[in-house]
C-alpha cells in the first residue's frame, strides 16, 4: 500500500502491528519514498490517521535494456515505461525478451515491480561432470542467458530451456 506520511507519498515496504506488555499498541512500518527513494522505519500508534494513496497494477511485459535501463510495454496499448536499474533490482537476473511482471504505479510514478513465480530461461555454459561424480542429486553451477550462475542437476547441458523459482534463484525443472 501507499501512504502519505510529512506531505511525502511512501510506499509500506513491511509492516508489524506490536503489543508489548504493559504498553500501548504500536505499527511498526517501512517506508519508501517514492520522490526521493530513502528508506525509513516509523512507528505509529494505534490512534494515529494516515492517508491512503490509490495504487495502480498493470500486467507488462519486459521489451529490452537501455543502456542501464529497462524498457517495458504494455501489451495492450503498447505504451512504454522506462525503469532504472535501482527499481527493478534482482529482478534483473531472470528478464529475458517478453518477460511478463506486474508494475506499480503510485500517482502515474512506477514505484515496484513483480515478477511470476517462476520463468524459463536457456542454459549458455554447462561444463561437464567429472566421471564418477553421481552420487545422489549432485548439483554443479550453470550460466544462463542473462548471466546469472545457479545449481543445477548434472545432467543439464548448454543450451536447454530449464524452470527457475524467481524467488529462491533455484532449479525447479527442464522446461
Amino acid at each position: 500500500m501507499a501512504i502519505m506520511y510529512n506531505g511525502e507519498i511512501c510506499v509500506v515496504l513491511d509492516m508489524q502491528h506490536r503489543t508489548p506488555g504493559n504498553l500501548r499498541a504500536f505499527v511498526q512500518a517501512s517506508l519508501r519514498s517514492v520522490r526521493s527513494g530513502r528508506s525509513s522505519d516509523v512507528r505509529f500508534s494505534s490512534t494515529e490517521k494516515v492517508d491512503i494513496v490509490p495504487m495502480v497494477t498493470t500486467k507488462m511485459e519486459f521489451s529490452y535494456k537501455d543502456g542501464e535501463d529497462f524498457v517495458f510495454s504494455d501489451p495492450e496499448t503498447f505504451e512504454t515505461v522506462t525503469l532504472p536499474p535501482e527499481l527493478v533490482g534482482d529482478a534483473k537476473n531472470y528478464l529475458v525478451e517478453n518477460t511478463p511482471v506486474t508494475v506499480t504505479f503510485v500517482e502515474g510514478k512506477a514505484v515496484s515491480i513483480e515478477l511470476p513465480a517462476s520463468v524459463v530461461l536457456t542454459v549458455t555454459d554447462a561444463p561437464e561432470g567429472i566421471r564418477g561424480d553421481s552420487a545422489n542429486n549432485v548439483q554443479r553451477p550453470v550460466t544462463l542467458e542473462t548471466g546469472i550462475t545457479i545449481q543445477a542437476p548434472l545432467f543439464i547441458k548448454t543450451g536447454e530451456k530449464i524452470k527457475i523459482d524467481t524467488r529462491t534463484g533455484k532449479y525447479m525443472e527442464r522446461a
